[in-house]
């Protein structure tokens, strides 16, 4: 990486693309993105930004724009699903862990990373289908017929990893038998508010997560996780549709807000939850990966979003600090900071037992500042080998 403005092709344009996009862009690089699709959609669901991202998100220069549309919620709070009893409530002040927490429609936080990156960097209806490197640039193939070469390239394009198949081979989702439900719709089809909170409701075998996702409270999300037989298998889409019946026979017996929630959803989607084992590696010479192709998570945190963000954050600071240098250098040293913390997250996630009850620490998490972190030492919430031993 010799160039004094070294070239970088993104694949991908969801939230991890557009992240590093706007933070590669603002250290200077030549950026371009390649997306497969025609078009940015309005696809209906909620996501959850927590200190972690949003200190992300306030250095790319977004933070205002989202205050502006998002919601604030007052705790993050866990309850029983049919008492309502408290199993652990964490207020969420702003200077609790220095940014705030906010929940949103994912087209209002893609439309803000969006208006950081310039519309001719980006190439819409790219499919990436082949890439080429010999120790050089490397030449990206797409199905148009097209070419493209970069002084290196980044797989941002999700759990269905086009990149990561070309770089590591293909492999296989891992369906655990959980299934999720999830709709976002007006508020106003409720007959009252929910809590002013962001609410987990923690069932026997399964759970449902709701949450405003308007400054205004106008407009509802719930997400959920339900168990279901192991042969029931769609895509990882989020296009499928549910049916609304069999979404509230899942919860009969819940607490009133969350029956009072469903029986105002008008309709619904529903898809498998997937998993996928953890890589060995994140990078195959000047090719390397970002957020769900590198470490795919449950929803079960949220914190899928967030931690691409994060390595939106820790990748351009890598490359920028190695500008002249070894962009493979840069990519090791990316995947040593922030792969035994992605991990960690990744594991908790799958087990469902974040913020349960007792008393986790949540420092190592929410308090993480990608901009800031050593990067020659293992990311906060590490599991560090003496101490798994």
């Amino acid at each position: 990486m010799t160039s004094a403005n070294p070239s970088i092709a993104i694949v991908g344009a969801g939230m991890g693309g557009m992240a590093v996009a706007a933070t590669l862009l603002q250290a200077g690089f030549d950026v371009r993105v390649y997306e497969q699709a025609s078009h940015f959609g309005r696809i209906g669901a909620g996501i959850q930004m927590l200190p972690n991202s949003m200190k992300v998100l306030r250095g790319i220069g977004v933070e205002k724009r989202l205050r502006e549309v998002a919601f604030a919620p007052y705790s993050h709070l866990n309850r029983v699903w049919d008492t309502g009893e408290v199993k652990r409530e964490l207020p969420m002040p702003e200077d609790l862990y220095g940014a705030p927490f906010l929940c949103m429609h994912r087209a209002d936080l893609h439309d803000a990373l969006a208006s950081a990156v310039p519309m001719e960097r980006i190439e819409l209806n790219k499919k990436l289908v082949g890439l080429d490197q010999d120790g050089g640039p490397v030449t990206l193939r797409f199905a148009d017929g097209s070419t493209a070469t970069a002084d290196a390239v980044i797989g941002a394009d999700g759990v269905h990893s086009v990149v990561r198949s070309l770089i590591v081979g293909p492999d296989k989702p891992i369906h655990r038998g959980r299934i999720a439900y999830r709709a976002v719709f007006d508020a106003s089809l409720m007959p009252k508010a929910i809590t002013p909170s962001r609410t987990k409701w923690w069932g026997p075998d399964r759970h449902i997560v709701i949450y405003y996702t308007r400054a205004d409270r106008s407009e509802l999300y719930f997400v959920t996780s339900v168990p279901e037989a192991a042969d029931w298998v769609t895509p990882e889409s989020w296009s499928a549709k549910g049916d609304v019946r069999e979404l509230r026979a899942a919860y009969e017996g819940f607490h009133e807000e969350v029956r009072m929630v469903l029986e105002a959803c008008p309709d619904c989607h529903k898809w498998a939850i997937l998993e996928r084992d953890p890589l060995p590696s994140w990078s195959s010479g000047r090719v390397v990966l970002l957020g769900d192709a590198c470490h795919p998570m449950t929803p079960y945190m949220a914190q899928g979003a967030a931690t691409s963000i994060e390595d939106a954050a820790v990748l351009a600071r890598c490359l920028a600090e190695a500008r002249g240098g070894s962009v493979e250098g840069a990519f090791r040293r990316y995947e040593a900071h922030r792969k035994p913390r992605t991990s960690r997250i990744q594991a908790i996630s799958s087990a469902n037992t974040w913020m349960s009850g007792g008393n986790d620490d949540t420092s190592w998490l929410y308090g993480y500042d990608a901009w800031n972190a050593p990067l020659d030492e293992p990311a906060a919430g590490a599991i560090l080998p003496q101490a798994a031993a």
